[in-house]
């Protein structure tokens, strides 16, 4: 069977199974979801020697060890896939809340229903844990989803479909709710995009090439971020010992992800003071500095290029701003971020309303991490990804953002004159 023939019998049954799955109860939902964490669970050492074929080749490829890093099943892995799947299955149904009622003055009473989308289809590179993921949270959701993970994820992708579908068939639902399409040849990803009557939303996981060459080339509505340049603003109020274990969270814990920190800017009336704190901690988890020039001033920085404020290093790289004020920290973000994460560190609760209220990004935090845009961490369960477009959702995508309203209508014999 030739690759557009694949991907087109693979969208075709989603869209049959969709339809199943958009009727069926919460209680066989999260029976299906309880059965596949088992799964996932009970054939661990399967999964790992799936996924070695995998590192194997990634590293046969030459990706980066930030991917390879990403693509590793690990025994911490295992676990994160199987709590998210029962986390989701604790989680509240969305489909069939009514999210508003009002009556009209000829009595008809009209009320906002959550329905699911359809057929979803995610592309994503490296991490296997997204195919456990996203098929939670489309199942929860009433929604069928086509998986295509990266060339150097397939048998990873591959052994936990088949475990998938092994638990939908046990549950009594039908098996192409979840799909893998199972082959490397990228033109998949072209014909899939492609398939605007059959798949409803595209969701693309991955680095900003991947993301770019999906948005320019698809015909189905995309819902997407580019990339996380994630800002902390420590302001002159911060208490400094706050400060540092936050901006060294932020950029320490998991350098290679969209919600770490990738650019620290701190108030001028505190700089001093807070480097000689920070810049040794900095130093000791081997993060290097690309310092303004005022920075430059104060410590032993790289001088930091207008490049260096753009980017997303994914790495244990950090550009570093001196600003004089609030207002020049908000300039420096609304020219550089990415509307993803922005935190401000202060004591101050006047500018920390002002920052909420005044920043524009996913998510907007005071006196935490940027790792707490997180879809699990902000109580979602999962996440299908962050979006940095607001159109339909804005932040981390839980349950509720793969879902859309329908209106419902009830009269009794009205008639519109």
């Amino acid at each position: 069977m030739s690759v557009e023939s694949t991907v087109v019998k693979i969208a075709e049954a989603a869209r049959k199974a969709s339809i199943k799955i958009a009727r069926c109860s919460t209680e066989k939902k999260n029976e299906a979801l309880l059965k596949i964490a088992q799964k996932i669970e009970n054939r661990a050492d399967f999964l790992k020697r799936e996924n070695e074929k995998d590192l194997i080749f990634a590293k046969e490829k030459g990706l980066t060890s930030a991917m390879i890093e990403r693509l590793k099943i690990t025994d911490a892995t295992i676990k994160s896939m199987v709590t998210g799947l029962k986390n989701v299955a604790k989680l509240e149904d969305p489909v069939g809340a009514v999210t508003s009622t009002w009556k009209r003055p000829n009595n008809l009473e009209i009320s906002k229903m959550r329905i699911p989308l359809g057929v979803i289809g995610i592309i994503y590179e490296s991490r296997p844990n997204v195919t456990a993921d996203a098929a939670g949270l489309c199942l929860k959701s009433g929604n069928a989803v086509i998986l295509r993970g990266g060339s150097e994820s397939i048998n990873s992708n591959l052994a936990l479909a088949g475990l998938i579908s092994d638990a939908l068939i046990k549950t009594g639902l039908p098996k192409e709710a979840v799909q893998v399409i199972p082959v490397r040849d990228r033109e998949a990803v072209n014909i899939l995009l492609k398939q605007e009557e059959l798949v409803d939303l595209i969701i693309p996981r991955g680095g900003e090439g991947l993301i770019r060459f999906v948005v320019q080339n698809s015909d189905i509505p995309v819902l997407k971020h580019y990339k996380g340049v994630c800002h902390v603003y420590v302001d002159e109020f911060a208490d400094i010992e706050t400060a540092k274990n936050i901006c060294i969270n932020s950029k320490v814990q998991r350098p290679g992800v969209c919600n770490a920190m990738e650019t620290m800017i701190v108030h001028e009336n505190i700089a001093k003071d807070f480097f000689e704190v920070m810049v040794p901690a900095f130093k000791e988890t081997g993060v290097e500095l690309r310092g303004c020039e005022k920075t430059c001033e104060l410590i032993d920085a790289i001088p930091a290029t207008d490049e260096d404020f753009h980017a997303e290093y994914l790495e244990l790289i950090l550009a570093v701003k001196i600003v004089k004020d609030m207002e020049e920290a908000y300039e420096h973000i609304e020219e550089y971020g990415s509307l993803h994460t922005e935190v401000i560190v202060t004591k101050d609760y006047e500018k920390a309303r002002r920052f909420v209220k005044d920043v524009d990004a996913s998510a907007v935090m005071v006196n935490a991490s940027t790792r707490f845009n997180d879809g699990g961490e902000l109580g979602l369960g999962a996440e299908m990804g962050i979006s940095t477009s607001k159109l339909h959702a804005y932040g981390p995508m839980g349950l509720t953002e793969l879902t859309t309203t329908k209106f419902v209508v009830f009269g009794d014999g009205q008639i519109r004159q």
